[in-house]
């Protein structure tokens, strides 16, 4: 069994009830003061619900952000306290780099309940999976990396997604789930259509 096989399936709670397929829309890394609310705007104007896996020092420096994410029915997970590389890190440094993260983000928002956890860079150990249980998290990863990350200015979006009988599966986001936006910087959001296989 590899450490991908113990990570969680993200079963779909937000289908509308009329067998539609739906995507699991999740974004890493923040929140960030000026880019978090212009994707928060337009997921509000579309009434599109996500989970943001925030880093913990973001957390505790945004927690107006934090609240406004539970407000408007986000989930807020876990995505470490510095964004380190866990499997460079001692069984000790990931536990607090998990319950500092824990912390918070409960400390941003009292109303938070912190269910999930995405690893940075995607690399689960056997520590993380371990350090991650111990701390109530389960962890999610995603079925495609678009390595958006190594191309900064470029936002190509893969998703884990829900055909119509709930079966989830991977997607990539290529045109429409979401109209054009007025910002830039949103466009690659707001110009997908899940690609189903």
């Amino acid at each position: 069994m590899s450490h991908l096989d113990c990570l969680s399936e993200v079963h779909s709670e937000c289908t509308d009830g009329a067998a539609q397929r739906s995507v699991y829309l999740t974004f890493d890394d923040g929140p960030h003061p000026f880019c978090t609310p212009a994707i928060l705007d337009v997921l509000a104007e579309h009434r599109v619900p996500a989970t943001f896996f925030v880093i913990g020092q973001y957390a505790a420096d945004q927690s107006s952000l934090i609240q406004r994410m539970i407000a408007e029915g986000h989930e807020v997970a876990n995505h470490t306290m510095t964004h380190p590389d866990l499997s460079k890190c001692g069984p000790g440094e990931v536990q607090r780099e998990l319950l500092e993260a824990n912390r918070a983000i409960k400390t941003a928002s009292s109303h938070v309940s912190v269910r999930h956890i995405r690893a940075p860079y995607g690399i689960w150990t056997d520590e993380v999976l371990t350090a991650s249980a111990n701390a109530g998290l389960r962890g999610v990863h995603w079925s495609v990396d678009p390595r958006d990350w190594s191309r900064p200015g470029s936002t190509p979006l893969s998703h884990q997604c829900s055909t119509p009988s709930g079966r989830v599966q991977s997607c990539s986001c290529t045109t429409d789930v979401l109209p054009a936006s007025r910002n830039p910087a949103l466009d690659a959001i707001c110009a997908t259509r899940p690609s189903w296989r």
